[in-house]
């Protein structure tokens, strides 16, 4: 089989995630495709992996996108994660991911209901609350948790989590009900309240949301599809890697990659896959310096990161696995950044990447600080090296 060097992986990378110079673009949704999707469990981090990518950095154009144009769509998918989307993918991820979360999110909240006790008949209960929560959207068209337990006093009963403990607490039903709905399906976060640093979305009716939207797609299509992407956006990558970045069943990751049909490659050893109409070589674009920020689809696209990450991963990743503010140079990780409270933006290298990569990570610090202006953010999911930085 043919050998893919590091050298090489990192190529496709730089070019295929448009993290090349010569691979930017200003359009979100072209931006959202080169990774299948973009994170969005961290709003502030769907905003700044999309300027890392631009050519003109622009806020505005990925607030267009999600909340005028409808382009783009924030729905939960792999790995029961917050992911932002084209909006012609959202049915494929929903049926190859979302579904099932789904199922398990159902089961979940009968029993948070059933413990609070303030009904015996927990399914029955469930089910016209979400009606009736549905039904107070379509009025409004769109509306905050709030305005919905407004309209549904069924939604303000109380859950209580963690009982007996010291952080015991008593949240309202309405989150996880309305959670629940767009998990199924049913509605979409929408604009948020505030800046495109907040998490206090709007909620619609999907259907009102996404023109286009289909429910219905076949389970074994939409896993094939969405494995497909993933091979074009990540290949070479392993099944372990498939299986990591979907949340699927090895049964499932199996089934999808006979679907579709990549070719092996030698990773160093291991098996890697592409698709059979992308196995040619892939040659590496002029060194570029990019500041991408926590959670970023690169970063968290692959199992094993060995290959960009080094041994950098204690410094720029959280105890649970999550990315924190990475420094790139030339198809790798070089270092993390921060923010701090008053707008500064400061970055550390952990290796020696010369003189030219300083002053192109310079610049590319500048050029990320003039994009967002007077927003101050701190990433969800802290690290080490991005706690010391931040100060």
């Amino acid at each position: 089989m043919r050998k893919v060097t590091v050298t090489e992986r990192r190529a496709r990378l730089m070019r295929r995630h448009r993290l090349a110079r010569s691979a930017k673009t200003d359009d979100p949704v072209a931006i959202a495709n080169a990774v299948v999707a973009l994170h969005g469990s961290d709003p502030a981090s769907v905003h700044l992996a999309a300027l890392a990518r631009m050519r003109r950095p622009d806020v505005g154009a990925v607030e267009k996108a999600l909340y005028d144009d409808h382009s783009l769509a924030r729905i939960l998918g792999m790995r029961r994660t917050m992911f932002v989307m084209e909006s012609g993918l959202a049915p494929i991820v929903q049926s190859a991911c979302t579904n099932a979360i789904a199922v398990q999110q159902r089961k979940l909240l009968l029993r948070m209901i059933a413990e609070a006790g303030f009904t015996d008949d927990p399914q029955g209960w469930l089910a016209e609350a979400e009606e009736a929560a549905h039904r107070a959207l379509v009025a409004r068209e769109a509306a905050s948790t709030t305005e919905v337990s407004e309209d549904e006093p069924r939604l303000r009963e109380r859950l209580v989590l963690a009982p007996g403990k010291k952080y015991e607490s008593r949240p309202s039903v309405a989150s996880r009900v309305l959670f629940l709905l767009a998990a199924e399906g049913r509605i979409i976060r929408g604009r948020p309240r505030g800046s495109w640093i907040s998490s206090q979305y709007a909620w619609s009716p999907i259907e009102t949301w996404l023109a286009d939207w289909r429910p219905d797609v076949p389970k074994e299509h939409a896993q094939a599809e969405l494995a497909r992407r993933w091979l074009w956006a990540f290949g070479p990558g392993t099944a372990d890697d498939l299986k990591w970045w979907t949340g699927w069943t090895v049964a499932e990751v199996k089934r999808a990659l006979a679907e579709v049909g990549p070719v092996e490659v030698d990773l160093d050893g291991r098996t890697g896959l592409v698709l059979a109409d992308d196995a040619d070589r892939v040659a590496s674009p002029k060194p570029s310096a990019v500041l991408l920020p926590g959670l970023d689809p690169t970063v968290m696209g692959w199992k094993q990161r060995e290959w960009f990450l080094g041994e950098h991963g204690p410094e720029l990743f959280d105890s649970n696995g999550n990315a924190g503010p990475t420094v790139w140079w030339d198809g790798r990780i070089v270092g993390g950044w921060a923010q701090r409270p008053d707008g500064d933006i400061v970055y550390r290298l952990l290796e020696d990447v010369g003189s030219e990569a300083v002053a192109a990570i310079d610049n590319t610090a500048d050029r990320l600080s003039g994009a967002i202006g007077d927003v101050r953010f701190t990433a969800r999911f802290r690290t080490p090296l991005e706690r010391e930085l931040s100060g």
